[in-house]
């Protein structure tokens, strides 16, 4: 911890698996170790003390082990002298076209005085849908008839959901294995040279809240990887500039 310079902000995501309702369930008992970072998380939040706190994971944190690995969670921050708010935010209320739900977890230094904080429920951005993000005809992104014929509409069940430039419709979401083609979870788009594709790289961005030029500088596979392991950025901004509201009342500048 010595070696992270002193910060007045800790940002941290910790990993999704242990808690995910996708995954086993197991928690901070995860046998990979990976549930255990929180406490690295908390190791650092102890040495440095920063003024505000902003941690984010998926809603099944809230449930797992009947609600005790969220409680823990909540108390280790609050016994390291934090005031701490919590909430479900759903990318979907702002601006996104995406049903993404996270949640956010916002502490303060007590000695702050920063008083009732309340969670931005959304950025007052007109909602927005799949035909909104779709770009024309992009190449290189299609899934071959084969595939489609033995798995993607193996049974006639509503799945996988297709998306087109009519369809008002918000995109599931996007999750780190979408490259790996699953019909129960993921959103694919109806065009390209067999008929149907995968989302573009440019169209991700987009449900992602990236800017269009943001440049992802590693494979195809990976740029599908990281986006779906990210964080929805206008979420985190929302989040962001009411902390800082927050900071700047209670300190009168």
């Amino acid at each position: 911890a010595k070696d992270i310079p002193n910060h007045d902000i800790l940002v941290a995501g910790f990993p999704c698996q242990p808690f995910s309702m996708i995954g086993k369930r197991e928690g901070i008992d995860d046998e990979k170790g990976r549930g255990t970072l929180f406490f690295d998380v908390l190791r650092i939040i102890k040495y440095h003390k920063p003024k505000m706190l902003l941690l984010e994971n998926v809603p099944g944190l809230l449930t797992i082990q009947k609600g005790e690995t969220f409680k823990m969670i909540i108390s280790l921050l609050e016994n390291e002298g934090y005031d701490i708010t919590w909430g479900v935010l759903d990318s979907a209320n702002f601006g996104l076209p995406q049903s993404r739900k996270r949640v956010l977890i916002v502490g303060f230094r007590k000695d702050l005085m920063i008083g009732d904080f309340h969670l931005p429920l959304s950025n007052g951005e007109p909602p927005r849908y799949a035909c909104d993000i779709l770009e024309d005809n992009p190449t290189g992104y299609s899934i071959s008839k084969h595939l489609q014929e033995t798995y993607l509409f193996k049974k006639d069940d509503g799945h996988p959901q297709i998306i087109d430039k009519d369809s008002k419709v918000l995109c599931k979401t996007l999750v780190a294995s979408y490259h790996k083609i699953q019909r129960i979870t993921g959103t694919f788009v109806r065009g390209g040279e067999t008929g149907i594709r995968l989302l573009s790289e440019l169209e991700c961005k987009r449900l992602m809240g990236y800017p269009d030029n943001f440049i992802f500088p590693v494979s195809r596979t990976q740029m599908y990887h990281q986006l779906g392991n990210s964080v929805t950025v206008p979420v985190i901004k929302a989040v962001a500039d009411e902390m800082k509201r927050a900071y700047r009342k209670a300190n009168h500048f």
